[in-house]
C-alpha cells in the first residue's frame, strides 16, 4: 500500500538550505576558535563568564566602553614547531577578541573581573534604581 504525503513547498526550502549550508560549510575557510562564554543575569547583577584555557592572567586585558566590554587576550607562543600538519586545530589561537554589550541598567562604573582556572567572570551590578519623591509646593510671599 502507497502511503500519500501532502507536497509543502516548506519542506523542499528547508531542504535546499540545509545543502546549500552544507556545501558552504566545505568550502569556506573555518574561523578561528573563540573562548566559550556563559552570559546571565541574576536580580542584582550581569555576569559574563568566559574560558580561556592557556591563557594566564598576565595575557588578558579588559575595556569598557559605554555598555560595551572588549575582551583581548594574547599569549606568545613558546615554540615554533613547523613541521606540523594539522588534521583538526580546535584550540584556542594565540589571540582573541570578543565583545559583550551589557543592557542599560547594568552600572558599568562598578564591573569587577575575577580569574580563577582558565576561567574570567565580569561582575556588572544592576544599577540602583531611583525612586521618585514628593517634594512640597511653598506658597511664595
Amino acid at each position: 500500500m502507497t502511503t500519500l504525503v501532502r507536497w509543502t513547498p516548506f519542506r523542499e526550502l528547508d531542504l535546499m538550505e540545509r545543502q546549500i549550508r552544507s556545501l558552504l560549510a566545505d568550502a569556506a575557510p573555518a574561523s578561528p576558535p573563540i573562548p566559550a562564554a556563559d552570559v546571565y543575569e541574576t536580580p542584582a547583577e550581569f555576569v559574563v563568564e568566559l574560558e580561556v584555557p592557556g591563557f594566564e592572567q598576565k595575557d588578558l586585558s579588559l575595556e569598557i566602553t559605554d555598555h560595551t566590554i572588549v575582551v583581548r587576550g594574547e599569549v606568545e607562543e613558546a615554540r615554533k614547531e613547523q613541521d606540523k600538519a594539522f588534521l583538526l586545530h580546535e584550540r584556542l589561537e594565540r589571540s582573541f577578541e570578543r565583545r559583550f554589550h551589557l543592557p542599560v541598567d547594568a552600572d558599568t562604573d562598578k564591573v569587577k573581573a575575577t580569574f580563577s582556572k582558565g576561567v574570567l567572570e565580569l561582575h556588572a551590578p544592576r544599577v540602583v534604581e531611583i525612586k521618585p519623591r514628593k517634594i512640597a509646593i511653598a506658597r511664595k510671599t
